[in-house]
């Protein structure tokens, strides 16, 4: 045969014809199948709650759903024989809560009640997890206070001085297990934060209350304490700790919410302060305040725009409540009205204001001089 038709594993295309049809009997394979049936509907399904005899598979998976139910103390994931108003599985994002049929809500969707996570979950709160406290003097004045530690990392390769030693041999006699690790492995552990090689396992703040901080401040022959509305840095927070304690404040007091309270980060920051300095939340800052005002307090507020001097404060001498305002906003506007004074400090130059912090150390020496002097 002429050409390459003799030529091995030649492709040839056929013509193109008429597809054949088929003559209309294919048109029941283009209908839909319906809507899917709900699980006590289906006998094969482990949640039928149907009159029809089960098969074997299911009433196992039944009779299995039931002893699970029965020995975790709680419902069983089945239908109930005679109701179909209950479904288990993919509808309730598979976490086996009971969903009930409702009518719809806005834009159809249907309305569900009951809890969104399973039942006898709970999850783990920033409260509830343990801090990692870093630095050598947080660490040492923590260790000193006995607050009490879980482990102590201690990085490969660290250079040992007296604090070091002192933090092992402490941890050593109380009995804290010692861990070390990689300085990368710590870095891991702290985020990124400057641990100088050390650092120490510690459960979550224990805050003071505040009827006995107010109550331990009046029995102290100079009372001094340090309100912070609203401060949510908790740099500035361990900061002001810190010049609390060396001015001679006998404690702390910050809102419960929306304020920074006591982690790693300010536990850092106060250089170990915050295990000597008690440290109270209260609920209600205004409340708080006026309680100090009928327990004999003062309560002074630093303001940039203060009608007192805060070289003319003459109430520094007596029992006192510094006030100290929030990064950016200041004084909260309830709080500056429940103050007795608004105290400004001056500034030679141009600068608007001061760091929270800043200020808090510069009203706190004033008032040591004063009551030095």
């Amino acid at each position: 045969m002429p050409g390459n038709s003799q030529r091995r594993n030649i492709r040839q295309v056929s013509k193109k014809t008429a597809v054949k049809g088929t003559g209309g009997k294919g048109k029941d394979t283009l209908k839909g199948r319906g809507k899917t049936l709900p699980a006590d509907e289906r006998p094969w399904h482990k949640g039928y709650s149907g009159t029809e005899k089960l098969p074997s598979k299911t009433a196992w998976k039944q009779d299995k759903e039931r002893k699970a139910a029965a020995a975790e103390g709680r419902a069983p994931k089945i239908g109930k024989p005679g109701t179909k108003d209950t479904t288990w599985g993919r509808g309730n994002g598979g976490k086996g809560v009971p969903t009930k049929r409702t009518p719809a809500g806005r834009g159809g969707a249907p309305v569900r009640s009951g809890p969104r996570v399973a039942p006898g979950r709970k999850s783990l709160t920033p409260k509830d997890a343990p801090e990692l406290l870093v630095g050598r003097n947080p660490v040492n004045e923590a260790l000193r206070a006995h607050v009490p530690a879980t482990a102590l990392y201690v990085a490969q390769g660290i250079d040992i001085d007296e604090r070091v030693n002192e933090i092992v041999r402490t941890a050593g006699d109380r009995g804290i297990p010692i861990l070390e690790i990689s300085r990368a492995e710590l870095d891991r552990l702290t985020g990124g934060v400057l641990h100088q090689g050390i650092g120490i396992q510690v459960p979550p703040y224990a805050y003071e209350t505040f009827e006995d901080m107010l109550a331990a401040s009046i029995e102290h022959p100079e009372p001094l304490l340090v309100a912070l509305d609203g401060v949510t840095d908790p740099r500035n927070l361990g900061a002001v700790i810190r010049s609390a304690a060396a001015f001679g404040a006998q404690g702390i007091f910050v809102p419960e919410r929306r304020a920074a309270g006591i982690t790693a980060t300010a536990w850092r920051t106060s250089a170990g302060a915050a295990a000597r300095l008690p440290v109270a939340q209260v609920t209600n800052m205004t409340r708080a305040l006026k309680q100090a005002q009928s327990e004999g307090f003062v309560v002074v507020g630093l303001d940039a725009d203060g009608e007192t001097d805060l070289y003319q404060l003459e109430a520094a001498v007596g029992p006192l409540v510094v006030v100290v305002g929030s990064e950016g906003r200041g004084l909260g506007r309830l709080v500056g009205q429940t103050c007795d004074m608004r105290v400004s400090i001056p500034i030679v130059s141009e600068v608007e204001s001061l760091n929270a912090s800043v200020a808090a150390a510069v009203a706190l020496a004033e008032v040591a001089r004063r009551r030095a002097a």
